[in-house]
């Protein structure tokens, strides 16, 4: 068996030696995350350590995000720091928003730091405005940046899902499960509002997998009034009770502003409403989201190591792909048409 294990080993070591020939510029690479927390951020950070240790290079946590990067909160890693963290939700580097980094000073700043500490590449965890901050400072001083989604509201373009994004997702299923209890016991109409301000993917699935009756998401409300078409379709014409995802973002209304039109438009409904807020971010992320952020993690290096820039690591139909930052930020990532008609004819 040890002969057999030391073969393997020496397969997989040869061309990571070969490249790193070639890569002599990257000695150290940095990691960071940014923007709001996503359960499997550890998973990935602790992906990008390992699998950066073992490629050779010399990896430096970043703490706080681009707020760290610029007051220099910085710890070279080695495995040890990030054993025992791949089922712990939230990050151990910590998150925060930085406006220092939106000016030209702060990026300057930022990118002094890294040339003192001989940081030569990064790795930036996070969604939309993570990678929007990526792709600014690495246009601005030419710097190797791979960018990782860690969003739970997966609406970053080019990649099928984002880390957090199935927690969250099975957070909101266990939130509703327990309100749909209450719902049938009062014979009540309950709008529960998820995350997702420009993307309905958490209101949509969350209301497929909890059994809810719709879903109210940004993506259609710029089409219809999807309230008015709902109780028009009379759609508790067969049910004593009735669950309605909401995605937060000011388009839909929110759940409040929804309720409160129930309560103004149609007094017959007993109306009431659950926001389950920054619970969604939270908890011990699933097998799906660690497996997802360790590939992530280690492609991450792989991209560094074949001279990759500016892309974001995404998964297509399972395979892993490099998204450069202009389409995964500026592409609107579009919702399943499918799934909405899926979720009308099964709440019938």
């Amino acid at each position: 068996m040890q002969i057999i294990k030391t073969q393997i080993d020496n397969q997989n070591l040869q061309p990571i030696i070969q490249k790193n020939k070639y890569m002599s510029q990257i000695k150290s690479v940095g990691i960071l995350t940014s923007g709001g927390d996503a359960p499997g951020m550890n998973a990935a950070i602790r992906a990008v350590t390992r699998a950066g240790i073992f490629a050779g290079f010399k990896v430096f946590g970043i703490y706080r995000g681009y707020r760290g990067l610029i007051t220099d909160e910085i710890e070279e890693f080695s495995t040890q720091n990030v054993s025992n963290i791949i089922q712990r939700g939230g990050t151990i580097l910590k998150t925060a928003r930085c406006k220092e980094f939106q000016t030209p000073e702060g990026r300057q700043c930022a990118y002094d730091v890294m040339k003192r500490r001989g940081i030569d590449a990064l790795v930036v965890i996070g969604g939309d405005g993570s990678l929007t901050g990526a792709r600014i400072f690495a246009n601005e001083f030419n710097i190797p940046i791979i960018g990782l989604p860690g969003t739970i509201d997966n609406d970053l373009y080019g990649t099928d899902t984002t880390i957090g994004y199935d927690t969250a997702l099975n957070t909101i299923m266990d939130c509703v499960d327990k309100i749909r209890d209450t719902a049938t016991s009062h014979e009540r109409l309950f709008f529960i509002e998820v995350m997702g301000r420009d993307a309905g993917f958490l209101a949509l699935n969350g209301a497929i997998a909890a059994g809810a009756e719709a879903a109210i998401i940004p993506e259609i409300s710029t089409q219809v009034d999807q309230l008015s078409e709902l109780i028009q379709n009379g759609f508790r014409k067969s049910k004593n009770s009735s669950i309605v995802l909401v995605a937060e973002s000011p388009i839909t209304g929110g759940a409040m502003g929804l309720a409160q039109r129930v309560k103004e438009e149609y007094p017959g409904y007993d109306v009431r409403v659950s926001i389950l807020g920054h619970l969604q971010r939270g908890g011990s992320p699933t097998a799906h989201d660690r497996i997802l952020a360790s590939r992530m993690g280690a492609a991450a290096i792989d991209a560094l190591l074949d001279d990759q820039r500016s892309v974001m690591i995404g998964v297509k139909n399972d395979e892993i792909v490099n998204v450069p930052f202009t389409k995964a930020i500026k592409n609107d990532k579009p919702i399943n048409q499918q799934l909405i008609s899926t979720l009308r004819r099964l709440s019938i």
